[in-house]
């Protein structure tokens, strides 16, 4: 027996269409989410820390930022040496501000978010910090005397950004290599808009590479255009920071309907396009639990979707995205279906529902357009040994092949999140350091 979801909806008007709202609406739906401190702000933020010893959200932090001191630096009004403080551990300090789960790092471990539930808003201070200085044009770091040395990065996403920068501060060589036309990897094109507006992603890539000593190659493809032998004979080093290319997918009937499409390109699409063009369903459906699953599901209704509806087959307390997320979703007004299984897609030609077993009974969701949201996995031909799906490495980064190195979302033991990205990059950058120079 099929059981109906409460705001779904299969009436006359359907379709996959543009332009469902006006222009002024699309421009308040993605505007930025947080909007950033100004002066007075940021000072009575940084008033509120305890400016711990010890303190906890350092520990909590992938890359190890020493947080009540940039935080102290914002409130005695030096903005810039706060940034140098955050930026010296993470280079990309100001997307991280922008789109690092902060309620479950920094500060989840504040010691007022225990006494008070109410934490130093760690990550709005670190953007204010990172901005002030990047939107002056400064860049705080220069290099180091030439070594001589010449490393390849191998893609241009935060863990390859990281490592190159850290590098070319070194006094190294490095040839950024990465397969789409622009630099930033998901920073650029796998992140909700509203998130990261007003084409940061790209300024922040312009910001790092003032460090100089890098050259950046777009639309190179490992494989096709060099294989890591070929850069291992080449280059003194390499770091790999591909990602994860392929998507998984789901292995039920209906899949070739029309209105079908992978979370990811639906994301990437609306990054690089005016959202009043990016078409969007009346109906949507979207599969998945983790954070790409939750920007899809919130963008296709600020989109002008009437019902959004976001499927996970597990319980609330396996979703891979944050609570925050999930309540945000809500707000936005996605209903939220726990423990739903897909079995199969309905329709002639397009998209009419799909189907989920839940709780012993199936459920039937009217739909016109589906976004698959059920994970990435890397392509391991050409790589180094795998681990779990993964590349696999060591503490610093190191593959199974000598001279190279990797991090980020395609090596094993990272959680996907850009910060951590950021720390594998610098820290695989570190070693790197240490081998040519022995």
């Amino acid at each position: 027996m099929d059981t109906p979801i409460m705001g779904a909806s299969s009436g006359t008007e359907s379709g996959i269409t543009a332009g469902r709202l006006p222009s002024d609406t699309y421009a308040a739906n993605f505007a930025d989410l947080h909007p950033p401190f100004d002066v007075h702000e940021a000072r009575v933020a940084a008033d509120r820390c305890y400016f711990c010893h010890d303190a906890p959200c350092v520990t909590a932090c992938p890359t190890a930022i020493d947080i009540p001191l940039f935080i102290r630096q914002i409130a005695t009004g030096t903005p810039d040496a706060s940034a140098k403080t955050i930026l010296s551990q993470n280079i990309l300090g100001g997307m991280c501000g922008r789109v690092c789960p902060t309620e479950t790092l920094c500060e989840q471990a504040c010691v007022r978010e225990l006494a008070e539930g109410k934490p130093v808003e760690i990550g709005r201070l670190q953007r204010y910090a990172t901005d002030h200085l990047q939107q002056r044009g400064i860049h705080p770091f220069t290099r180091a005397a030439p070594t001589g040395r010449r490393v390849a990065v191998v893609g241009a996403g935060p863990a390859g950004l990281s490592c190159a920068h850290r590098l070319a501060m070194k006094g190294h060589e490095v040839a950024l290599l990465d397969a789409s036309a622009k630099a930033g990897g998901l920073n650029e094109y796998g992140i909700a808009t509203y998130k990261t507006t007003n084409g940061f992603a790209r300024a922040e890539v312009e910001w790092l590479l003032k460090i100089g000593g890098i050259t950046l190659r777009n639309g190179f493809v490992l494989g096709r255009d060099a294989t890591l032998e070929d850069l291992r004979k080449d280059y003194d080093a390499v770091f790999l920071g591909v990602g994860l290319a392929a998507t998984n997918g789901l292995d039920i009937p209906g899949l070739d309907l029309w209105g079908i499409d992978d979370a990811v390109d639906f994301i990437a699409t609306l990054r690089q396009s005016d959202p009043a063009q990016v078409p969007i369903g009346r109906d949507v459906v979207v599969i998945g639990g983790g954070m790409t699953a939750v920007d899809a599901a919130v963008q296709a209704k600020l989109l002008g979707a009437a019902n959004v509806t976001l499927a996970y087959r597990g319980p609330q307390s396996r979703m891979k995205a944050s609570r925050y997320e999930q309540d945000l979703a809500a707000a936005k007004g996605v209903h939220v279906l726990h423990e739903a299984v897909p079995v199969e897609v309905e329709g002639t030609g397009a998209v009419a529902a799909v189907v989920f077993e839940r709780l012993g009974e199936q459920v039937r969701i009217p739909a016109d357009q589906l976004l698959l949201a059920i994970g990435q996995r890397l392509v391991p031909e050409g790589l180094p040994d795998t681990q779990g799906g993964k590349i696999a490495v060591d503490a610093v980064g190191r593959t199974s092949l000598s001279g190279v190195w990797a991090g980020g979302d395609c090596a094993s033991g990272g959680d996907d999140l850009t910060v951590t990205a950021v720390a594998q990059g610098r820290d695989a950058a570190e070693d790197i350091h240490r081998s040519l120079m022995r």
